[in-house]
């Protein structure tokens, strides 16, 4: 399963809060559970980020497959926003649900709650995607998806 990361979870690995659900997610993309999609936004974002959030990128990227920020998913990320989904003042978070969407990506994880992982922005991601041909995405947070039947997370 194509399964897109936002830069949350690289730095979520290292935030006491959503430490051991990040490795946990990080560790099944290791073990091949999930094919990790990521972009340059999400390069860019890392960029600013502590120094070992950005070894950690690094380390991840024998196992990431990289969007580039092409035409198709700027003119998804527009549509978010003149669908009033996002303000222009949260543009990148619309650009992270573009960016997967058009990538292929069959789900994001994120654990940014307030614009990607919210069960008011999902349907209308989902709708403007459906109306621009593109297939719906799934939106959840890591602990969601990782298999955790043998820890308490």
């Amino acid at each position: 399963m194509r399964v897109y990361a936002d830069t949350s979870v690289f730095g979520g690995v290292f935030d006491e809060e959503f430490d051991r659900a990040s490795n946990a997610f990080f560790n099944e993309v290791q073990e091949g559970k999930f094919v990790l999609v990521t972009s340059e936004l999400v390069r860019e974002e890392i960029w600013d980020a502590p120094p070992k959030v950005r070894h950690f990128f690094e380390e991840m990227l024998p196992y990431c497959e990289i969007a580039d920020i092409e035409a198709n998913a700027l003119v998804l990320q527009e549509q978010y926003l003149k669908e009033d989904i996002l303000s222009d003042k949260y543009a990148t978070d619309a650009l992270h649900v573009a960016l997967a969407t058009v990538s292929n990506a069959r789900m994001i994880i994120s654990w940014n709650f307030k614009h990607i992982v919210n069960y008011r922005k999902i349907p209308l991601y989902n709708a403007v995607n459906k109306l621009k041909g593109y297939d719906p995405i799934d939106i959840y947070s890591p602990l969601e998806v990782i298999e955790d039947e043998n820890e308490d997370i």
